[in-house]
């Protein structure tokens, strides 16, 4: 049989008080429902079917035009068997449909794996849990052979119900045709007045299907998420097993507890990244990279031996190897770094390219520059690049020096060799091997005094 997947996330999340739909509410720094389409993706279905219902328009939107997803509206949230029972029709007959969650993002591929595995011929596969704290779950009741008989949503549990610590995590696989014959067969005769797609394993049984269950060994698996508090926690567990991963494979990380992952790694031996350092996007790292304690590093790519300190923050940057960033430096997109460049505390550099050993060590602007090799850019010192409309360029030749507190204003070029004395505001182009000088004259008056506050 052919698999077919439907992703139920037409869930307005009240207890979120939010505008957003559920299922847009980020992990990591993706959307919940990103998570879980991507853990449906590896299953390799056919077609992947999404009920959507309440910011229908925005959750669309956000997936853009993904050819692979046929999106279904359940203008009416009437329970989750009624949401599957609009996506049926969509369905090819003979398919195996697998039902997920748009709200439970840590679902694994290969404990779905292991729940399709179990299906045999027409047969309704669960997955099912042992909780130490079932409250809140549909309870999975057997018979005294063992068979799954039904499950029980909680509200309508008797008191003896309730003590069955077996739970129903909501993830079931079964034939197309079972599933429509059996939800044409479920009421809302229930507390809550909805449609349950629990009440198709009852009509199962008593249609002679056998009902298998795979239990989940991880608990964290199943978690859902249904207010703010939930999404902490569901963070948390994400970002642990991330850095579990990560640890495995060989990075070292000072409090993997304090370490944030949102979106990809990759790196090189003996990397160390200290306490409350967050990762964004795309990042590669080389080998020896030191990142200390509350950096952020987005899109970026760090090179061998590269040092980045506290503080600091990286975003679509390409550092080269033995550089030195930070503490406290704010490196931007388009920032280039030549090997063994130096960039220190609170120097800020946006499009541009720093050559081979140069260095600004602190309390420097460098934006839309060329710089090359051997630079020395002093305290203060900035690249006046925008006009009030548009950006300009500023080139500075190998060798050159920068003197404190000096501004460059740009379209300016300072030659090889050249230097700049502090306290200069340069706007015509410096010769190389030249001093430029726009200082005033010092002036020393002779027997001046400071003004004196008279005594009240």
């Amino acid at each position: 049989m052919t698999l077919e997947v439907i992703v139920l996330a037409a869930g307005k999340g009240t207890r979120m008080h939010s505008a957003l739909p559920k299922v847009l509410h980020e992990l990591a720094g993706r959307a919940l429902l990103d998570h879980v389409l991507d853990t449906a993706a590896a299953l390799e279905p056919v077609r992947t079917h999404v009920i959507c219902g309440h910011g229908a328009a925005a959750v669309r939107e956000h997936r853009g035009q993904a050819g692979d997803i046929n999106w279904v509206e359940q203008a009416k949230q009437l329970g989750t068997g009624h949401a599957v029972s609009q996506a049926l029709p969509h369905v090819q007959p003979e398919s195996t449909v697998l039902v997920l969650y748009g709200d439970v993002p840590l679902i694994r591929t290969e404990t779905l794996r292991a729940l399709l595995g179990a299906r045999v011929s027409d047969n309704l596969t669960l997955l099912t849990a042992k909780a130490i704290n079932p409250t809140g779950y549909g309870r999975i009741v057997r018979d005294n052979a063992g068979a799954i008989r039904a499950v029980v949503e909680e509200p309508d549990a008797t008191e003896a119900e309730r003590q069955i610590s077996e739970i129903n995590t909501g993830f079931m696989a079964g034939t197309t045709e079972g599933l429509r014959s059996w939800l044409g067969k479920i009421d809302t005769a229930n507390t809550q007045g909805e449609y349950y797609l629990t009440d198709v394993i009852g009509c199962a049984v008593h249609s002679g299907v056998e009902v298998v269950s795979v239990n989940c060994e991880d608990p964290f698996e199943i978690v859902g998420v249904n207010s703010r508090a939930d999404l902490a926690k569901v963070e948390r567990l994400f970002q642990s097993r991330q850095a579990e991963s990560l640890m495995d494979a060989g990075l070292t990380l000072h409090d993997p507890a304090r370490f944030d992952l949102r979106g990809q790694l990759a790196f090189e031996q003996d990397c160390v990244v200290d306490v409350n350092v967050v990762m964004t996007g795309t990042v590669n790292l080389g080998t020896r990279v030191s990142i200390g304690p509350n950096c952020q590093i987005t899109d970026s790519e760090i090179g061998n031996g590269v040092e980045i300190r506290a503080n600091s923050i990286v975003e679509g940057a390409k550092i080269a190897d033995g550089c030195t960033v930070g503490p406290f430096a704010r490196i931007r997109p388009g920032t280039t770094l030549a090997p063994g460049a130096r960039v220190g505390n609170f120097v800020e550099t946006k499009n541009a390219s720093l050559g081979e050993d140069s260095k600004a060590n602190h309390l420097a602007y460098v934006g839309d520059a060329q710089v090359g090799k051997r630079v020395n850019i002093g305290a203060g010192v900035i690249t006046c690049n925008y006009d009030g409309a548009n950006k300009h360029q500023t080139v500075i030749g190998d060798d050159a020096f920068i003197g404190s507190n000096s501004a460059l204003v740009a379209p300016v070029t300072v030659g090889e060799g050249a230097t700049v004395g502090a306290g200069s505001a340069v706007s015509r182009d410096v010769p190389s091997g030249q001093l430029a000088l726009t200082r005033a004259e010092q002036k020393v008056r002779d027997g001046w005094q400071r003004p004196q506050k008279k005594k009240s």
